[in-house]
């Protein structure tokens, strides 16, 4: 069995509904939580300078779970490659993407679930899409480069978060933009705290730009709320530090 808590089916079936089911099946209650929905699709659509990208642009998410940015990044983008550790993520993932639909059991209360049927919106271009399990951390050699990168709540769930942000000069394009959000939620299960950024997570933020300045550009950060249903009355609400930085002309 695997020790990474993102092959188990309860984990699995939490991000399929984060990443697809509509905002009432997520959460249908008149108060609170609603500005955290769909924070798949605003990572894209609110993170990047979209009208700054060619219709030749190639886009790389990392961490992708179960692939909703990938799947909005292909409104915009001509190749979009989806990496994630997760092999159960990359398998449903590939589902979605060759059929255009999957059926999950969201957990509603003890041992009851509905099956909801979720599906790929038709203006999105699956054939434009393409997934792989992977180590952001540990990326080949021959992967290229990208006008878009994206690395969304990934860099909290690191072993060594240094060995990615060393490699992003390398995997963005001069020029090209970058989109990070992370909730800074260091964990030793995951990131042991000698690997914390910002000096043990005194300032997590001024420790990411000290890792990717000179070579980006800090263009804009804001806050993003974002929204994970554990059952019907259980929901992780949780805020991200968004961050989108311009790669140097070289």
């Amino acid at each position: 069995m695997s020790d990474n808590p993102y092959e188990c089916d309860t984990l699995l079936q939490q991000y399929l509904v984060f990443h697809y089911a509509t905002g009432a099946e997520q959460f249908p209650y008149p108060f609170g939580g609603a500005d955290a929905l769909d924070f798949p699709t605003r990572c894209v659509r609110e993170g990047l300078d979209l009208e700054g990208l060619k219709p030749d642009s190639k886009a790389l998410d990392l961490g992708c779970a179960v692939g909703r940015s990938t799947f909005e990044l292909s409104r915009h983008c001509a190749e979009v490659l989806g990496i994630d550790y997760s092999a159960a993520f990359i398998r449903a993932a590939n589902e979605l993407r060759a059929k255009g639909s999957l059926q999950v059991k969201r957990l509603d209360e003890g041992a009851a679930h509905t099956t909801l049927d979720l599906k790929i919106d038709s203006s999105m271009h699956r054939e434009r899409v393409r997934f792989e399990t992977g180590d952001a951390q540990d990326l080949p050699a021959e992967l290229g480069s990208f006008d878009v990168v994206l690395a969304c709540n990934l860099i909290c769930r690191l072993t060594e978060p240094m060995r990615l942000l060393d490699r992003l000069p390398q995997l963005v394009r001069p020029g090209g933009q970058l989109f990070i959000t992370t909730p800074f939620t260091w964990l030793e299960a995951y990131t042991p705290r000698a690997n914390w950024l910002g000096e043990g997570s005194a300032d997590s933020f001024e420790g990411l730009r000290d890792s990717l300045e000179p070579a980006f550009i800090l263009e804009k950060t804001w806050d993003m709320p974002f929204l994970i249903r554990e059952h019907a009355r259980k929901f992780q609400y949780s805020i991200a530090q968004a961050s989108r930085w311009r790669r140097v002309d070289v």
